[in-house]
């Protein structure tokens, strides 16, 4: 199956570790993916969670960005309500103003944090509603025009993405013929509808004749199943915790196995892996087959979050193996290689 794959990352903090190591974490992924001949690599903005340390986005897809020579590197993605659009034209005309041709500008309506958190963030609790993101958006998309005074973000637009976990973004993204990226990862039972909603009401745009979509799915792969399943627990609890409302460190494995799970637990859990990708490499390709068959998506992007580095650079070895990612050609799109 010929289509690029590309990677997903939030910069996580495993229990009894810090951000710090989380982060130069992140750039051995990413020098590590791109040897293996993933096409992008994608930031993803959270706020005030103990396990993850991608908060600051942008910094951070600099940072990526100067680690690799490849790689296009975006956000996957800003919450934009958080942010005045002007701070991001120029946070991210900066970005493909010393790398041009590189980055990505992913896009997401969510705040990504609590309602404390958000207000902290924006600074007024009228801000808080997300109704305003189309204009948000294009907004944004207007200070990257030649004739814009911001710089550096005049002429320096990065290709826009709008990234959803449900149908809203979904259409918007149709309405204004930008690519659409979707949350498969956390909200399964949502792709199909969205991704068929985006292609119903796409209209051809300066930027895309036809639609052009991706889903980010959660894929641990290892050399068994059972190797699989142990690798994406801890994983699987600290979402539980976040459901909960006791975010925290990715938990170790001892942690994971002594945890008291209740049925319910166990029933949320289950429902969660079951749309992931998980397993050997025989199960994976299998799996990732007939997702991307049913989907028929444009692209991949892969997150995969293990509680040893060393186990999530080998989940990516094998998932480069199985697609033969290293020997694909590396060509973008030629409507999103630039804004």
């Amino acid at each position: 199956m010929s289509i690029p794959f590309s990677v997903l990352d939030v910069a996580p903090v495993a229990g009894g570790s810090t951000s710090a190591q989380a982060l130069r974490n992140t750039l051995e992924l990413a020098r590590h993916t791109e040897g293996l001949g993933f096409h992008r690599y994608w930031l993803a903005e959270h706020h005030a969670m103990p396990g993850i340390a991608s908060s600051a986005t942008a910094v951070l897809i600099g940072q990526v960005a100067a680690a690799t020579s490849r790689l296009r590197v975006g956000s996957g993605g800003i919450m934009l309500p958080n942010h005045a659009p002007m701070v991001v034209a120029e946070q991210f005309g900066t970005l493909e103003a010393l790398y041009p041709g590189r980055i990505d500008l992913g896009l997401g309506r969510a705040p990504g944090t609590d309602a404390a958190t958000a207000r902290a963030l924006r600074r007024s609790p009228d801000a808080l509603s997300v109704d305003d993101f189309p204009e948000q958006v294009v907004e944004l998309r207007e200070y990257f025009g030649a004739d814009s005074k911001v710089t550096p973000a005049a002429g320096n637009g990065p290709p826009m993405w709008l990234l959803g976990s449900s149908g809203f973004s979904a259409r918007l993204a149709g309405l204004l013929g930008l690519p659409f990226a979707f949350a498969h990862h956390f909200s399964a039972e949502n792709t199909l509808p969205a991704l068929a909603l985006y292609r119903d009401s796409f209209r051809p745009s300066a930027v895309l004749e036809a639609p052009y979509s991706m889903i980010a799915v959660s894929v641990t792969a290892a050399d068994t199943d059972a190797r699989a399943r142990e690798l994406a627990a801890p994983q699987a609890l600290s979402l539980l915790r976040l459901r909960s409302g006791r975010p925290g460190p990715l938990p170790t494995p001892e942690e994971t196995a002594a945890y008291p799970y209740t049925p319910v637990d166990r029933q949320i859990i289950d429902s969660r892996l079951a749309g992931q990708v998980l397993g050997s490499p025989d199960t994976v390709r299998q799996q990732l087959d007939a997702l991307l068959e049913q989907t028929a998506v444009d692209e991949v992007m892969v997150t995969t979050s293990t509680f040893e580095q060393a186990d999530r650079l080998r989940s990516y070895d094998l998932v480069a193996e199985l697609y033969g990612l290293a020997d694909a050609p590396r060509r973008e799109h030629p409507s999103l290689a630039r804004g």
